[in-house]
C-alpha cells in the first residue's frame, strides 16, 4: 500500500511538471472569464420561465467567489437583468461558443494528462463541447431550484411542528453538503467524457472527489485571504476585481487539471501493478 502511494505521488508529481499544469491552468482562467457572463446572461433571460430570483443566484456563487469579485458580478447581473427578452437567443450562441472553447481547453489538458491525442473531428469534439455546457446549465439551474423548494417545504414541514429555527439551522448545514453533491457529478462527469479515452466511471471518481474538495477549500481559503489580508484594488485599481477574478479562475483550473493527473496517475500506477 505505502508502495502504492509513493509510485502515485510519484507519477503525480512527474506530470504536474511535465504537463505544463501552470500554463494550461492560466489558459483555462481565460476562459472561463469569456464564459462567464455570456453564462450569467443566458441564465438572466431564463429567470421569468423559472421561480428563482437574480438573488437566489447571487447566493450561490456568493458561497464560495471572493467579494470584490461578487460585487462586479452582481453589477453586471442587475445590469443584464434590465435588459429586454430579446437575449436568450444570443445568451445561448454566446454562451455555447465561450463556454465550448473552455471545454475544449479542459479536454486538452485531460488528453495530454492521459498521453493520447485527439482523433474525434472538430464537430464531435465542439458538439461534446456543447452538450455538457447544456449539462452544466442545467445541473446549475438544478443547484438554484433545489434550495429554493427545499428551503420552502422545509419550513412548512417544520413550522408545523413548531420547529423553524431549528430547521434554519439544518438547512445551513444541508445547503453546503447539497452543493458539494452537485459538484461532485459535475466533476465526476467532466473527468468521465472529457478525455479521448475510453474509462469507467468508477475510475475517475478519486480526481472528482479531490476536485471537488479541493476546489471548495481553495476557493474559501482565497476569499478568506482576499477579505482580511489583500488589498487588490490599492495596487490595480478600478480592475482589482477582474484581477481577482481571474486569480480564483486560475485556481479553479489547476484545481480541475490536478483532477485530471490524479485520474490518469492511478490509471498508470494500476496499469504498472497489473503487470508486475
Amino acid at each position: 500500500m505505502a508502495q502504492a502511494f509513493s509510485n502515485l505521488l510519484k507519477q503525480l508529481w512527474k506530470r504536474v511538471l511535465e504537463d505544463e499544469l501552470f500554463g494550461l491552468a492560466a489558459q483555462l482562467a481565460y476562459y472561463f472569464l469569456l464564459s462567464l457572463f455570456p453564462l450569467l446572461l443566458f441564465l438572466v433571460a431564463l429567470l421569468p420561465y423559472l421561480p428563482i430570483t437574480t438573488e437566489d443566484i447571487l447566493a450561490v456563487i456568493r458561497d464560495f467567489a471572493p467579494e470584490d469579485s461578487i460585487e462586479l458580478i452582481e453589477a453586471n447581473l442587475l445590469q443584464l437583468s434590465q435588459k429586454n427578452g430579446h437575449l436568450l437567443s444570443f445568451g445561448i450562441i454566446a454562451t455555447m461558443w465561450s463556454a465550448s472553447n473552455g471545454i475544449n481547453a479542459i479536454v486538452r489538458a485531460f488528453n495530454k494528462a492521459y498521453d493520447v491525442k485527439e482523433s474525434r473531428s472538430f464537430i464531435v469534439a465542439r458538439g461534446m463541447a456543447i452538450l455538457f455546457t447544456f449539462a452544466m446549465i442545467f445541473v446549475f439551474v438544478m443547484a438554484l431550484l433545489l434550495p429554493v423548494f427545499g428551503r420552502l417545504i422545509g419550513i412548512y414541514l417544520f413550522a408545523k411542528l413548531g420547529l423553524s429555527d431549528e430547521f434554519l439551522t439544518i438547512w445551513n448545514t444541508l445547503r453546503w453538503l447539497l452543493s458539494s453533491i452537485i459538484l461532485f457529478i459535475v466533476f465526476t462527469g467532466l473527468y468521465w467524457i472529457a478525455p479521448n479515452k475510453k474509462l469507467k466511471c468508477v475510475s475517475v471518481v478519486p480526481g472528482a472527489i479531490f476536485a471537488t474538495v479541493g476546489w471548495e477549500l481553495s476557493s474559501l481559503a482565497f476569499s478568506f485571504y482576499v477579505t482580511n489580508f489583500s488589498n487588490y484594488s490599492a495596487t490595480y485599481g478600478s480592475i482589482g476585481a477582474i484581477i481577482i477574478l481571474m486569480i480564483w479562475f486560475y485556481l479553479t483550473g489547476i484545481i480541475i487539471i490536478i483532477g485530471g493527473e490524479i485520474n490518469a496517475a492511478f490509471s498508470k500506477v494500476k496499469k504498472e501493478d497489473c503487470f508486475e
